[in-house]
Order: structure tokens, then sequence, then C-alpha cells
């Protein structure tokens, strides 16, 4: 009769629930498995990127109110006060954020309406949000109170108010803005920049018209700061008596009675306003670096 041998299976490393540590095997790096599975380069890439570009943390958040500010305008406060580490990252007017919505792949950038001083009392973010169709900004607004919607932390260096400062330095500082742009701009007034030590700071605001125009109720609020309110309808009705047009040209119509070197301006709204009025302001001899813009 023959012997038949069972040679002994090479043993089974051990894992226990109460070992110090996990026995973990190697794995080959994702570059490795891709190029293994024959992407084509172009794809390979595509895909390398997303996955070092996926970095940023997303943290839910309540919307506590969503009210019409003006037409196609939207006042949408959330609340961030379980979330300091969100809350805390905001600490300069003009700094922004993105926002996600369930079931929505694309994010909205946002800029911050609120000064900080409203999130560290309150612990909530108002935005102005424009509704545009098809955007996400219109779902949104779409939103009411106890939808949860996602936040990153908060982004951008803001407005460096370091470069009109000391405000007997610069006494001249104006403000110009269109449409939703309004909303860091209520961020800076509301923040403060010592706008009644100085002797010349003009917000011109353009809007379509006043149904487009949002944070009416606070002008009479930003002039007792020291800000003179310039409004500027782009299409007003026949009643109108102020400034028409648009913001550079109100501004070029307006009496140039100040020293440019001792002068700075805060831009947000549409990229072609931004552009000329700093190319006018620079031509007048305003320093680069004291045209202040939030992006």
């Amino acid at each position: 009769m023959s012997t038949v041998t069972f040679q002994s299976p090479t043993p089974l490393p051990h894992f226990s629930s109460h070992a110090p540590f996990p026995i973990r095997l190697p794995h080959p790096p994702m570059a490795t498995v891709l190029r293994h599975l024959k992407i084509p380069r172009r794809r390979f890439l595509s895909i390398s990127a997303s996955i070092k570009q996926d970095t940023t943390v997303w943290t839910p958040s309540p919307i506590t109110g969503v009210k019409p500010a003006a037409e196609s305008l939207f006042n949408i406060t959330i609340d961030v006060s379980s979330s300091p580490d969100v809350a805390t990252s905001y600490t300069r007017a003009g700094q922004y954020l993105q926002l996600r919505l369930p079931d929505v792949s694309k994010p909205a950038f946002l800029a911050i309406a609120s000064p900080p001083s409203l999130t560290a009392g309150n612990g909530v973010f108002e935005f102005l949000v424009k509704s545009v169709a098809g955007s996400t900004a219109e779902i949104l607004c779409s939103l009411g109170k106890g939808d949860v919607v996602e936040l990153s932390s908060v982004m951008g260096k803001g407005f460096d108010l370091d470069q009109i400062s000391p405000p007997e330095d610069y006494q001249s500082v104006f403000i110009f803005a269109t449409g939703s742009g309004i909303s860091p701009i209520r961020a800076l007034i509301e923040s403060g920049f010592s706008a009644d030590k100085r002797s010349d700071v003009r917000l011109y605001y353009g809007a379509r018209n006043l149904k487009r125009m949002a944070y009416q109720d606070r002008f009479e609020d930003w002039e007792s700061s020291g800000v003179e309110i310039v409004p500027v309808l782009s299409q007003p009705d026949d009643n109108w008596n102020g400034e028409s047009g648009y913001v550079q040209a109100a501004f070029a119509r307006a009496k140039k009675s100040y020293s440019p070197q001792s002068s700075g301006a805060f831009l947000c709204g549409q990229k072609e306003m931004t552009e000329e009025v700093s190319s006018v302001l620079v031509a007048e001899g305003v320093p680069s670096e004291k045209i202040l813009k939030n992006f």
C-alpha cells in the first residue's frame, strides 16, 4: 500500500481584533494601477488630475432663511454655529467660499455678504445670490429654511485694508460695484475701514434699475458711516433724476478733486467694469496696488 504525503499549506497570517495594529498588504501606486488597466494617456492624465484635486473638505450646513433682496436677487442665510472651523476661517471682508448642493456636481463660488463680526456673534453667513436660469444658484435660491447645503472653508485673502491705511494718508476711497457684486462691498462697509476719518469716500453702485438694486434699506446706515452712495442705473425709468449709464462713466463725469497718490479703490462686479475703472484710475495716477479686488 502506497503512502500519500500531504504537505502543510503555508500558514496564513493571524488577524486579531485585539492586535495593536492591523496588518496592511502593500498597494501599488494609483498611477501603476491606471497604467495596468491600459487607460489612454489623455484619460489617464484627467483621472490623475481629478484624484489630486479632490481635496476640498465639505461641511453640511443648514439654511436658516431665503428672502428676496431685489429682482432676481436673494438674501440667503446659512447657520455655521456648529462648524467653528468654517466660521473662524472668515476673517476679512471680500473673502468667499464654495457651496455645493446634493446631486449637483458643480459647486458655486459665493462672496460672503455679512461682515466677520456677524459670523462671530451670530454664527451665520449671509450671501446675496443672483438666480440665473439653469445654474446652481437658481436651485439654491429655490430652497428654504432647514434645507442642508455643503460649504468649503473660506477662501481668498479678501480686501487688504493695509493698502489704504492709515486713513489720514488715504483721504479718497472710491468703491465700484455692479449687480450682486455689492455683496462683498456690504461686508467691507459694515466691517468698517475708517470711512468717517476720510474726506471723500464714494460708492458707485450700478444696476439696471431700482428694482434690481439690493440693500437700499442699508443706504442710510452706510452714509452715516461716512460713505456717499451714488446709485447708477443703466436702464432707468422716466422718473429717475440720478446718475444713469455705467459706473465708470458716472465716475468720469464727477468733479476731479482728489490726489491720486493718496487714493485707493475697491472693485467688484462685471469684468468689463473692473478693467475699465482700473485703467482710468491708473491713468490718473492711482497706484495699481491701491486698487483692491476680492478675486
